[in-house]
């Protein structure tokens, strides 16, 4: 559940580690039509047999798509202001993938709020530590600072 917060009181979330979001499986078939969206058909993503193969035992999402989904992931448990209207991405930050995602695997994000500025009367960045979990495994798919900006009515 989102955590609602008058966006007066935006700066006193600074340090605020929010709830885990949901597990999402990272399937063949997502990892197939993000590498058909974004022209790159890698083998180790899309070649089941070829990629058995490999250290890593079969196909692997791209790193990309992983972080393509930090916007998905975070928003189940973001904090939205009373009047918001839209949530933009505005950048990242320190982006590092850590270890490959299996397909089949399933994954979720856990968020700290870093940094709240308003930029503009309305317009608010948020700077959020992202990390996103591998189900079963010690180190994380990828760790990020994702960067919002918050549009308020």
């Amino acid at each position: 559940m989102s955590k609602r917060v008058k966006a007066s009181d935006l700066p006193q979330i600074i340090g605020l580690e929010l709830e885990p979001s949901s597990w999402l499986e990272i399937t063949q078939e997502r990892v197939n039509q993000f590498a058909d969206a974004t022209n790159d058909q890698q083998f180790i993503h899309v070649d089941q047999e070829k990629a058995a193969k490999t250290p890593f035992g079969g196909t692997i999402a791209h790193g990309f798509l992983t972080l393509s989904l930090i916007s998905h992931l975070t928003d189940e448990h973001a904090v939205k202001p009373e009047g918001l209207v839209m949530a933009l991405n505005y950048g990242s930050d320190k982006v590092r993938f850590l270890q490959p995602l299996r397909v089949g695997k399933r994954i979720r994000a856990l968020q700290k709020i870093l940094d709240v500025k308003e930029k503009r009367p309305g317009q608010w960045l948020i700077k959020t530590a992202v990390t996103v979990e591998i189900e079963g495994d010690e180190k994380p798919a990828l760790i990020a600072e994702s960067i919002v900006m918050l549009i308020i009515k």
